[in-house]
């Protein structure tokens, strides 16, 4: 970055809050009380971000006479499910190149499934009276690069061949027509599979829609110990624990209770910024009248989109794996990310020179080495288990909560009969090896990006054995 480019990102991100903007919002809950003692239900869901909230809802749609416990370790959503960039994707296979190489003899059924999925969250927005700023305007995945455009030109082609249409090809005038950017050189809109919201007002409403239907919450309770007793399952909190006929862990990113889970999972730290409003003039220099969210095509990539008052969040490109899979608050914050995400911020949008940037903030994703959710039972069918979204899990994690109902029950669906379902990814090695697996692989796709999209020989191993790293 030239030094006065340099100069105009710093100045840009100076005093923005270190904190998501979707959390750090007047309409916030106030948080429950810690369980203390001892409870008993019929389910208990452990995890109140989308995953374990969608459990508990559809739950209790499915039963409404089950007794249902919720516990979360801190505060409803304020993990990935309020700070992420409010993508509601109908695929659940991580986009549809990813379903038709893994999955190609169902992802038919599985698109099926995924348009099925998100028009139910439409449904249930609509019916809770969820406040998320609902927007179904759809995705444009941008070319920014001329192998990048043939790429995307050659999918589209591919998708007409096949019968999965529902995408409009977009050349480089007719793309800057809907959002005007000198980098941009075309692109594929998706108008109907990918809605934007609000992430932390989806979770805050899901989690009164859960309370409205009697399911009992306790945040500031972090499930410790997972252990068999008698015909059930006992969960030990801090201040007591929590008898139940069965349990769904919605923990994602955080260490599972069913510990031969924890190696299909490694944490990826993300980072976004959120702008300013942008004044009438400012939105008028760079179109975007309908709204659709944005991602561009590079394996490094950046998601933006528009929030309800109009400021640009301005996600992506890096993605932090810590050496051990570590958690950690400070790694919420990178200032060296911040940066270079503001300055590639004003390459795309010069128009928007003089922009600041209220909000800073990261957060870390589950990531599984093939990119979408894997589901399972442990204790004999006593408890089920949902995770590796990697970073598309705010459409997908409902179709997640119904797996985990549908194992619970011990009921054949056509979810559970599902390959994507029956079967596991492969597992992280573990340290150095996960490390140095993961910054090779960063590095080489940060050399594709700048090589025309060539994919060098460890990239091309780990396409042959459906491996990879994403967020």
């Amino acid at each position: 970055m030239a030094p006065v480019a340099m100069s105009t990102a710093a100045q840009s991100i100076a005093g923005a809050k270190p904190l998501s903007f979707w959390l750090d919002d007047p309409g916030r809950p106030e948080a429950l009380p810690a369980l203390t003692g001892e409870e008993h239900c019929d389910l208990l869901v452990i995890g109140a971000g989308y995953s374990g909230l969608w459990t508990a809802l559809l739950a209790k749609e499915r039963e409404p006479e089950r007794d249902v416990v919720l516990i979360e370790g801190h505060e409803t959503g304020w993990a990935a499910s309020g700070r992420n960039g409010g993508f509601c994707a109908a695929s659940l296979t991580h986009g549809l190149p990813n379903g038709l190489e893994r999955w190609p003899d169902e992802i038919e059924k599985l698109e099926e499934l995924g348009a099925r999925n998100l028009d139910a969250i439409e449904e249930a927005v609509a019916r809770y009276g969820i406040d998320c700023e609902f927007e179904r305007t759809g995705e444009i995945d941008v070319a920014t690069q001329p192998h990048q455009l043939e790429e995307l030109r050659e999918w589209h082609q591919e998708l007409e061949r096949r019968g999965l249409g529902g995408v409009e090809f977009l050349d480089g005038d007719a793309l800057r027509a809907h959002v005007d950017s000198p980098t941009f050189l075309g692109g594929l809109w998706d108008r109907r599979g990918v809605a934007m919201l609000h992430p932390a007002k989806l979770a805050w409403g899901l989690k009164q829609a859960c309370l409205d239907l009697g399911v009992r919450i306790y945040e500031h309770t972090r499930g410790l110990e997972l252990a068999r007793t008698g015909t059930g399952m006992a969960v030990r909190t801090p201040g007591g624990r929590v008898l139940a006929r069965c349990v769904a862990l919605g923990t994602n990113i955080f260490p599972s209770l069913v510990k031969r889970v924890r190696p299909y999972t490694v944490p990826v730290y993300d980072y976004a910024l959120m702008t300013e409003p942008l004044t009438a003039e400012q939105l008028a220099a760079i179109g975007w009248k309908n709204r659709q969210g944005l991602g561009d095509s590079a394996n490094q990539f950046h998601y933006f989109r528009l929030s309800a008052d109009n400021r640009i969040l301005w996600g992506g490109y890096d993605a932090i794996y810590p050496y051990g899979g570590r958690l950690s608050a400070a790694l919420d914050q990178r200032p060296e990310t911040f940066l270079k995400l503001a300055g590639q911020f004003f390459e795309c949008f010069p128009q928007l020179a003089g922009v600041r940037f209220t909000h800073a903030w990261g957060g870390a994703i589950d990531t599984c080495s093939r990119f979408s959710a894997f589901f399972g039972t442990a204790h004999q069918g006593r408890v089920a288990y949902a995770a590796g979204y990697t970073g598309l899990g705010v459409g997908a994690t409902r179709f997640g909560a119904e797996v985990m109902l549908d194992l619970l029950a011990g009921e054949e669906t056509e979810r559970t009969a599902l390959e994507m379902v029956r079967s596991k990814p492969m597992p992280f090695p573990p340290e150095p090896f996960a490390w140095a697996g993961i910054e090779l692989t960063k590095r080489s796709l940060a050399r594709a990006d700048d090589n025309g999209g060539h994919r060098n020989l460890w990239l091309r191993t780990m396409d042959r054995l459906g491996l990879g790293f994403d967020s």
